[in-house]
């Protein structure tokens, strides 16, 4: 598939993309069911064949999403960089400027894999955190994809000790903050209206190392170009605030649904991101289940 990939136009990479999207959308109805659940419960008032139309689009755009990461494991750094362009990255610059190291963030939502491939041709080389792939084969690739520009991946053995070691050299951490986190240091904040149980390390972090928090987003261009998107750093709560990690973590949590918002296709609505909401932490009120989430197993593979 590099192979035929490394002869395309972006444009071709794009439609092939689209295709491979529609036909995981035809075969798997478990999370295409999962995914109109979860329209459906973000966005009340649109209707059902309205929630379908956005979740067959969620599936064309992380087919594209595959096959563009493809395609620039291809390009060398010069044609990669001839396909993005930047908005707002002097404020990375800035945040450096302060010494402590920057916090980037983002969730899984347009073309992230791409941000962090040409961001360390523009500014500097980023650690990237993540959890290693199931198949130990598309782990390798995928590895080898996303330090080919000179990031590092950072897995979660120790993880905390060399985000740290990063922050301190005043080097950039990527942090993905919409999956489902089920370890105690989850908190639960208000996404569409909804608790999800959320990763506190960025706020932590960030408190504990006065590193600016920047919201980066990824997004697609006409003429199969991509834009990248680095949006002003995310306010920290007070000092005295009683619960500073939750808040901070909220703050990240609405910037992100900001975009979702904007562009709801290119968010991933397949992934069971509300469930296990113990009593007590109905943030937004208390809501049902969505329609289909419970036969679907939870996405072992998703980094």
């Amino acid at each position: 598939m590099i192979g035929i990939l490394r002869l395309l136009p972006m444009r071709g990479v794009l439609a092939a993309g689209t295709v491979l999207g529609r036909a995981f959308h035809a075969l798997d109805a478990g999370h295409r069911r999962l995914a109109i659940g979860n329209l459906q419960a973000a966005f009340p008032l649109q209707s059902r064949q309205h929630s379908a139309v956005i979740a067959r689009r969620m599936f064309e755009h992380f087919g594209q999403l595959l096959m563009v990461l493809l395609k620039f494991s291809t390009l060398a750094p010069r044609d990669m960089l001839a396909h993005v362009e930047f908005e707002g990255e002097e404020r990375v610059r800035v945040a450096h400027a302060h010494g402590r190291g920057v916090l980037l963030f983002t969730g899984h939502f347009g073309f992230w894999e791409i941000n962090a491939l040409v961001h360390s041709l523009v500014l500097h080389p980023m650690s990237v955190l993540a959890r290693p792939l199931d198949n130990p084969i598309l782990h390798q690739l995928l590895e080898q994809v996303r330090t080919s520009t000179g990031n590092s991946v950072i897995y979660r053995r120790g993880a905390i000790r060399r985000v740290l070691r990063a922050l301190a050299a005043n080097q950039a951490v990527a942090v993905l903050i919409d999956q489902h986190m089920q370890s105690a240091d989850a908190v639960y904040v208000d996404f569409f209206n909804r608790p999800a149980a959320t990763t506190s390390a960025l706020a932590a972090l960030a408190l504990k190392t006065g590193a600016p928090v920047v919201p980066v987003f990824a997004l697609p261009l006409p003429g199969g170009r991509f834009r990248m998107v680095y949006e002003h750093p995310v306010t920290p709560p007070a000092p005295d605030s009683p619960d500073a990690i939750r808040e901070f973590t909220q703050r990240c949590t609405d910037v992100l649904e900001m975009y979702v918002r904007r562009y709801p296709e290119r968010w991933l609505w397949m992934h069971r991101r509300w469930r296990d909401v113990p009593v007590g932490e109905q943030v937004g009120g208390m809501f049902p289940r969505a329609a289909g989430e419970d036969p679907v197993p939870d996405d072992n593979g998703l980094v």
